[in-house]
């Protein structure tokens, strides 16, 4: 009970030293109760305060003190003392490790503490509602809800919003792979996942930075987009960087090993021009994260419209030879094609488990270097002679193999560029294409339509990349 000699402003004088003098001490969104840090390079470590003592970050067996910065008026130079003091460490890098330690922050008498945090490979999981889709919207959720329970993968879904400025934090939390929470994950991000761990056998984290319907240009950094020559005066749909903002820009300089991507059904009205904007995507990452060119996986796009049988130049084939454009110029990039799951009805397909199959495997190839093909059949080569068409290939693997009877999908074209159905058939490691009505074949198309229905795969189970051998003017190249 208040002291009824003492007045308020007596009472308050008193306990303002005792509520001023504790600092207020926090870690960064991403260090929450169950999480997981990147293995094998330094480990960044921060957050703020209201403090300026030095701040200690303890976990397996290192302690890593840093003293917190001020911010400064930028036209002033005074310090603002009524702004958080920003803190940062960098651990030694950690070996990968499955057991759950205590990652501990203190500062005076103050401590932050965040319990069962592993040490393993961290991937971003990118783009629009394709990877957004959650496990219980796809094929097949019973039995991977049934089958979640997995402490070594870690998942964390940031908060979807937009911004016009760069934000310095997230909201979310880790959790351990279980049926509660994997039901409302990105499943083609848990799907990799799961493949991938079981493979390598170290802790996988997964964060799920993704919104559906939205353009590739929300996700870069304005700095990325204005220094693009390709970019420059490109008019956009959609608003441009705030979701980089909000949910790519503020996870650095978390430790990740790569990103997976799944978007482009949104930039299909400007398909040609969509491999400048994925570039500059990619590129964006990496100079935010300044981890080097880490590994970026990219899904082509799933069949989807009606199905047309005549050849006919469509958008999405022009989105998935964009995408192998990317793959071709910039460095540690690859595809993987799902032309087998497509969906004339549903832009969503709900046969997940291959895609985020397809992912891993092509991680196990390219980022840990396991003796395995990466992806399906890709286009290599093509010679015309003798009215044929022998194309060959990269990623043949074991063989190449026509699913489900003779090959189909193939279309040619002589100098006057109109393209027919053709015959094909698989020669050793190549495909001999001839036509009829094409003696003097000139290009090769395969799969190329919104909705392709093809079915070369190679041997070792995945399927052919969609593909031309021309490079002809296509569907909308100009209008940019």
């Amino acid at each position: 009970m208040l002291n009824r000699g003492c007045s308020a402003a007596t009472l308050l004088a008193t306990l303002l030293p005792a509520l001023t003098a504790r600092a207020d001490l926090k870690l960064h969104g991403l260090f929450t109760d169950n999480g997981i840090l990147q293995r094998d390079r330094k480990v960044a470590i921060w957050g703020t305060t209201d403090g300026g003592g030095p701040v200690t970050v303890s976990f397996a067996g290192q302690s890593v003190a840093a003293t917190p910065v001020a911010e400064h008026c930028a036209t002033c130079d005074a310090v603002l003392e009524n702004k958080p003091r920003a803190w940062r460490v960098e651990l030694a890098p950690l070996a990968a490790s499955a057991e759950g330690r205590d990652l501990v922050v203190t500062q005076g008498e103050q401590m932050v503490k965040r319990v069962n945090v592993v040490v393993g490979d961290v991937w971003l999981c990118g783009g629009q509602s394709n990877m957004q889709w959650e496990i219980h919207q796809c094929a097949g959720a019973k039995e991977a809800l049934e089958t979640a329970e997995n402490p070594r993968i870690r998942l964390f879904t940031v908060a979807r919003a937009g911004s016009p400025e760069q934000r310095s934090d997230v909201s979310g939390a880790w959790a351990e792979a279980k049926p509660d929470t994997v039901r409302t994950f990105s499943a083609v991000g848990y799907y990799f996942g799961r493949a991938l761990q079981t493979a390598i056998g170290v802790p996988v984290g997964l964060i799920s930075s993704n919104v559906g319907g939205t353009t590739a240009e929300r996700w870069m950094s304005k700095q990325s987009f204005e220094g693009s020559p390709e970019l420059a005066g490109m008019k956009t749909p959609q608003g441009r960087n705030d979701l980089y903002n909000a949910m790519i820009a503020p996870l650095a300089p978390f430790g990740v090993k790569g990103a997976i991507w799944y978007q482009g059904e949104s930039n299909a009205d400007r398909p040609h021009h969509y491999r400048h904007v994925l570039a500059n995507v990619v590129k964006s990452w990496r100079d935010t994260f300044r981890q080097g060119d880490f590994p970026f996986f990219i899904v082509e796009l799933a069949p989807y419209t009606k199905i047309i049988a005549e050849p006919v130049d469509q958008e999405w084939a022009v989105v998935r030879e964009s995408m192998q454009w990317v793959a071709a110029n910039v460095p540690a990039v690859d595809t993987v094609s799902i032309t087998d799951v497509g969906d004339e009805k549903d832009i969503h397909p709900p046969r997940k488990v291959p895609v985020g199959e397809r992912l891993a495997r092509a991680a196990r190839a390219w980022a840990y270097g396991e003796k395995i093909e990466p992806a399906g059949p890709e286009f290599d080569a093509v010679a015309f002679h003798g009215g044929r068409a022998v194309v060959s290939f990269r990623n043949v693997g074991s063989g190449l193999e026509a699913r489900d009877g003779e090959l189909k999908g193939f279309t040619v074209a002589g100098d006057d560029r109109k393209f027919h159905p053709a015959k094909a058939n698989v020669d050793g490691s190549k495909v001999v294409v001839t036509c009829d009505s094409v003696p003097n074949p000139k290009s090769v198309r395969y799969g190329w339509a919104n909705y392709p229905v093809v079915n070369l795969w190679n041997k070792d189970g995945v399927p052919a990349s969609t593909f031309r051998t021309d490079d002809w003017p296509v569907i909308k190249q100009y209008d940019e």
